[in-house]
C-alpha cells in the first residue's frame, strides 16, 4: 500500500512539472533598474545612469543558458590590430598585430596573441566571488563587427542576464592609435536581496609554448605589486598558487617581445592569484575589491587592458608603470636610458645598426680618460717587470722585505698595480646594461642593418661578423700590455676563439657593438702606445 502511494505521488509530481514546462506562462527576466549604488570602494564606481537593456535583450531567456551553439565572434578592426572577441565569457579570443610579423618576411603572418590560451578560459574571461558567474557563460553582443575608421573611439557591449536576479554588462572601449582597451564591468541587481562579492578577470597562458622561438626565452607571468616587478615561471606555481595583494598596478603574461595585461584603474585590482589550472595552463586571476549592491542598484569596476608590443614608449604611454615589464636586469637604471638613446639616434639615421655604432663611439669617447689611464698603467707595469723579477729572486726567502721593495719600485716609477683594473671594473655595469638593452629590445626585432644582416635581433646568418669580431679581439689582446707569465698569456690567447663561438648565436646587434668597440679599442691602443713610447 505504501509502495503504491509513493509511486502515485512521484507520478503526480512528474506530471505537474511536465505540464509547467510545456504549458506554463513564459517567465520574463527582470531588466536592470537605472539607479545609483551606495557602495564606496576603491576602483568601484556607480554609473550616473544605469543603461537599460533593449527589449529584445531583456526578453531573451536564452541569454541565461550557457549553450555552446549560441557562441558568437565579434571582429574589431583598428589601425593597429584586428581583435576577435567571443561571446563566451565576453572574452578576447585572439588579437592580430598589424605592424609585427612572426618571421622576418613581408609575406609572413602577422603576430597573433591570445590564440594559444586555454580554449575553455579565453583572455579577460569574467568570474566572480559571491555571485554565480561560472566559466563559459554566453553573453549577448551588441554588434557583429566594429571598424575604427576615424579618430573616434568605439564600444563593444556584452550583456548577460542571469535569470537569478542580476545582470552583468561588459563594455570594451577601443581608441584609434592605441593598444590600450578600456573595460567597464557592470553588475545590476534586479533581485530583492543584496549582492555581495568581487569581480574577476581571468587570463591563461600555455605552460610550454608550442612554437620554439627565442621570443619565448623569458615567457611567463609578470605583475607589478608593492612597487616591484614580480615574475613567475610555470614551475614556480606547479604545486601551489601564489597570491599578491599589495598595491597592484598591473598583471599579465609576457614573452620577450609581447605582452597581455590587466591594468588597475584607481585601485580596481585588489589581488592577483597565479596558478597552474586543471588543464595544465598558466592562469592569472585579478580580483576587484569587495562590493555590495543593494536591490535596484548597480556597480561598475573599471580596468584597462593592454595587448601589444613591449616597446618602451608604448608601454610608458599606458601608465601604471607598465614599462617595468621590460625587465633589463640588475642594471635597468642604465639600460633604459641606453634604449631611449638608441631610439633617439634611430629617429635621425633611420637604421638601428648605425644607431648602435654611434652609441659605441660615444661610450668609447666618454670612457677614453679611464681607458687611457688603465692602458698607461699596464704599460708602466710591463716596463718594470724585469726589475720585479729581480726583486722576487733577491727576496724570495723574505716576503716582507720583498713587498716593501716592490712598493718602493711602484713609487719610484709612479705606477699603480690597481690602475689597470679599476677603470675596467667601472665599465662592467655599462657593458651589461647595453647587452640587456640590445638583447631584449623589440626595436631591433626584424630591423635590418646592411647587406646580409637583415635582422639585428637574430644571429648573423653567415657568421661573418662574429669571426671578424674574434680576429679583432685577438689583435687587441696582442697589443694590450700584460703582466702575466708566458703560460698565462698563452691561455688568454684562447679567449678570442671561445668568444667567437659564443657570439655565433648572439644577436647581430650585440655582435656589431662588440666588433665596433674592439676596432675602436685597437685604434685607441695604438694611440696610447705611441704616447707612452714618445
Amino acid at each position: 500500500m505504501e509502495k503504491r502511494a509513493f509511486i502515485a505521488v512521484g507520478l503526480s509530481i512528474a506530471v505537474f512539472y511536465l505540464f509547467s514546462m510545456f504549458f506554463g506562462p513564459e517567465k520574463k527576466l527582470p531588466e536592470p533598474v537605472p539607479s545609483k549604488s551606495t557602495v564606496a570602494a576603491a576602483g568601484i564606481s556607480s554609473p550616473n545612469v544605469a543603461p537599460s537593456l533593449s527589449p529584445s535583450t531583456a526578453s531573451n531567456p536564452a541569454q541565461s543558458l550557457p549553450t555552446v551553439a549560441l557562441q558568437k565572434e565579434v571582429v574589431v578592426d583598428t589601425d593597429l590590430y584586428t581583435a576577435v572577441f567571443s561571446s563566451r565569457s565576453a572574452s578576447l579570443k585572439s588579437l592580430k598585430l598589424k605592424k609585427y610579423r612572426e618571421q622576418n618576411s613581408p609575406q609572413a603572418q602577422q603576430v597573433l596573441l591570445g590564440n594559444d590560451a586555454d580554449p575553455n578560459v579565453l583572455a579577460f574571461s569574467s568570474r566572480a566571488t559571491g555571485i554565480n558567474v561560472p566559466d563559459g557563460l554566453i553573453y549577448l553582443a551588441d554588434s557583429d563587427k566594429i571598424t575604427l575608421a576615424d579618430a573616434t573611439p568605439r564600444q563593444l557591449t556584452f550583456n548577460y542576464i542571469s535569470g537569478q536576479g542580476f545582470t552583468i554588462r561588459k563594455i570594451y572601449t577601443f581608441t584609434p592609435g592605441s593598444y590600450g582597451i578600456k573595460l567597464d564591468t557592470q553588475v545590476f541587481n534586479n533581485s530583492s536581496a543584496p549582492l555581495s562579492g568581487a569581480l574577476q578577470l581571468v587570463m591563461t597562458y600555455p605552460a610550454e609554448p608550442k612554437v620554439k622561438d627565442n621570443r619565448f626565452d623569458t615567457a611567463g607571468s609578470y605583475l607589478f605589486s608593492d612597487n616591484s616587478l614580480q615574475s613567475n615561471k610555470i614551475k614556480d606555481v606547479a604545486t601551489a598558487s601564489k597570491r599578491y595583494d599589495k598595491t597592484i598596478q598591473w598583471s599579465g603574461f609576457a614573452d620577450k617581445y609581447f605582452m597581455s595585461a590587466v591594468l588597475a584603474e584607481k585601485g580596481s585590482i585588489a589581488s592577483v592569484e597565479v596558478k597552474k589550472n586543471t588543464a595544465g595552463f598558466f592562469e592569472s586571476i585579478t580580483s576587484s575589491p569587495q562590493f555590495t549592491v543593494n536591490p535596484g542598484q548597480s556597480v561598475t569596476v573599471t580596468n584597462r587592458l593592454f595587448v601589444g608590443p613591449k616597446d618602451i614608449d608604448i608601454l610608458k604611454a599606458q601608465g601604471n608603470m607598465l614599462e617595468q615589464s621590460l625587465d633589463l636586469g640588475w642594471f635597468t637604471v642604465i639600460a633604459k636610458p641606453f634604449l631611449y638613446t638608441l631610439k633617439f639616434f634611430y629617429s635621425y639615421v633611420g637604421n638601428y645598426g648605425l644607431a648602435i655604432i654611434i652609441i659605441t663611439i660615444i661610450l668609447k669617447g666618454l670612457f677614453f680618460p679611464l681607458t687611457h689611464k688603465s692602458y698607461k698603467s699596464m704599460k708602466g707595469m710591463q716596463k718594470i717587470q724585469p726589475e720585479m723579477a729581480k726583486l722576487r729572486e733577491k727576496y724570495k726567502d723574505d716576503r716582507d722585505a720583498m713587498n716593501k721593495a716592490v712598493m718602493e719600485l711602484y713609487k719610484e716609477h709612479k705606477v699603480n698595480p690597481m690602475g689597470g683594473c679599476l677603470p675596467m671594473v667601472v665599465q662592467i655595469p655599462v657593458f651589461f646594461a647595453l647587452y640587456k638593452s640590445l638583447m631584449f629590445s623589440i626595436e631591433l626585432r626584424h630591423a635590418p642593418f646592411f647587406f646580409w644582416i637583415t635582422d639585428l635581433a637574430d644571429k648573423d646568418p653567415y657568421y661573418v661578423t662574429p669571426v671578424i669580431m674574434g680576429v679583432t679581439m685577438f689583435i687587441q689582446q696582442k697589443m694590450t700590455p700584460s703582466q702575466m707569465d708566458p703560460m698565462q698569456q698563452k691561455m688568454m690567447l684562447a679567449l678570442p676563439v671561445v668568444f667567437t663561438f659564443m657570439f655565433l648565436s648572439f644577436p647581430s646587434g650585440l655582435v656589431l657593438y662588440w666588433l665596433v668597440n674592439n676596432v675602436l679599442t685597437i685604434g685607441q691602443q695604438m694611440y696610447i702606445n705611441k704616447l707612452v713610447t714618445d
